[in-house]
């Protein structure tokens, strides 16, 4: 199918799968996943072979945990990669959290789980998906905050400020190659870090300095370039100096907008403490997934996600057994 018809594709799939029941979902699953589809998802989660194992594993448990569950997309847009067709896209399942979900307790609450998801067409159905939810923010929205970051803001992540994520319509090849083109210069720049200063990956030369940083919780967001270096990148590099990354699953502009998928995305040796964890001497492996809005000859917004309970699990650290370790002296008397 051509990208048009894979986003629009995509769209009522996701317009139709909320509106399912248990008994129904299978069969919804069935119009659009194909036969074979195989879904790759953040811990605890992980991978799931089958449409059927997809709704049984993830949907229906999602579902059960937040009834009136809604998926709330912010950017969508498609392309190529290597020859595969793919969509992706950013936003929040949001919902009532009625009942326990991955052992995070039920807060009676609305909740909102932030999710970025890669989806790969074969055949002219859906193949296979990668998927990163912030279940950290999940956490701590039911009042369990239990990574400490470096300054950068906790809540809810906007979407595009200019309102344009959402891509239904085709874009100018044009503007699709610039994107992509300032995005993969960054990319080649973010390699040259002499382990010293932050300057001398030539970052001013692809961000405005009015840039927004949207990273996981744990990490928070930036509101500036300045913010973006103390908060992120500054941390970053220190735990993860000799850091190689672009190892990309799907790398995709359509317009003003671009994204990137990895599984892993990046590979580094944790040297020094990150997110209050001591340094382990460890080479980990991260899940990352980015999407970047650019603005002239600049970038202006970076939605990014990390799986960073699978990155903790690397050093040695189990943020669901301290979960259930805090829910269990909360509810001591």
């Amino acid at each position: 199918m051509s990208n048009q018809q894979n986003k629009q594709y995509f769209w009522e799939f996701w317009q139709a799968l909320p509106a399912t029941t248990a008994d129904t979902s299978a069969h919804a699953a069935q119009l659009y996943l194909h036969d074979d589809f195989v879904w790759h998802g953040p811990q605890p989660i992980n991978t799931l072979a089958g449409l059927e194992t997809f709704i049984a594993a993830f949907w229906q448990p999602l579902k059960h945990s937040f009834p009136d569950v809604q998926r709330q997309t912010q950017i969508l847009f498609g392309g190529d990669f290597n020859d595969y067709e793919w969509v992706c896209a950013t936003g929040y399942f949001s919902g009532t959290f009625a009942h326990a979900w991955l052992g995070i307790p039920a807060t009676g609450q609305p909740t909102h789980i932030r999710f970025g998801d890669f989806w790969r067409f074969e055949g002219g159905k859906i193949r296979e998906c990668y998927m990163i939810l912030d279940v950290p923010d999940v956490m701590r929205q039911a009042g369990y905050q239990l990574l400490t970051g470096y300054g950068g803001a906790e809540g809810l992540v906007p979407g595009p400020r200019a309102a344009d994520g959402i891509l239904l319509e085709p874009q100018a090849e044009a503007e699709s190659i610039k994107t992509l083109q300032l995005v993969e210069s960054m990319i080649y720049g973010l390699m040259l870090y002499d382990g010293q200063s932050l300057s001398s990956m030539g970052m001013t030369r692809y961000w405005s300095p009015q840039m927004c940083w949207y990273g996981p919780s744990g990490i928070g967001r930036c509101a500036s370039l300045k913010e973006f270096e103390d908060f992120h990148q500054a941390p970053f590099l220190s735990a993860f100096p000799d850091r190689k990354g672009g190892f990309h699953a799907a790398r995709l502009s359509e317009g003003l907008y671009a994204a990137s998928t990895g599984w892993p995305s990046l590979r580094a040796t944790h040297m020094r403490p990150y997110l209050g964890i001591a340094a382990t001497h460890r080479p980990i492996a991260m899940r990352v997934m980015d999407w970047w809005k650019r603005d002239g000859d600049h970038l202006v917004e970076n939605w990014v996600f990390i799986d960073l309970i699978d990155l903790c699990l690397q050093f040695g650290v189990d943020l669901f057994a301290e979960l259930r370790q805090r829910v269990a002296a909360h509810s001591t008397p």
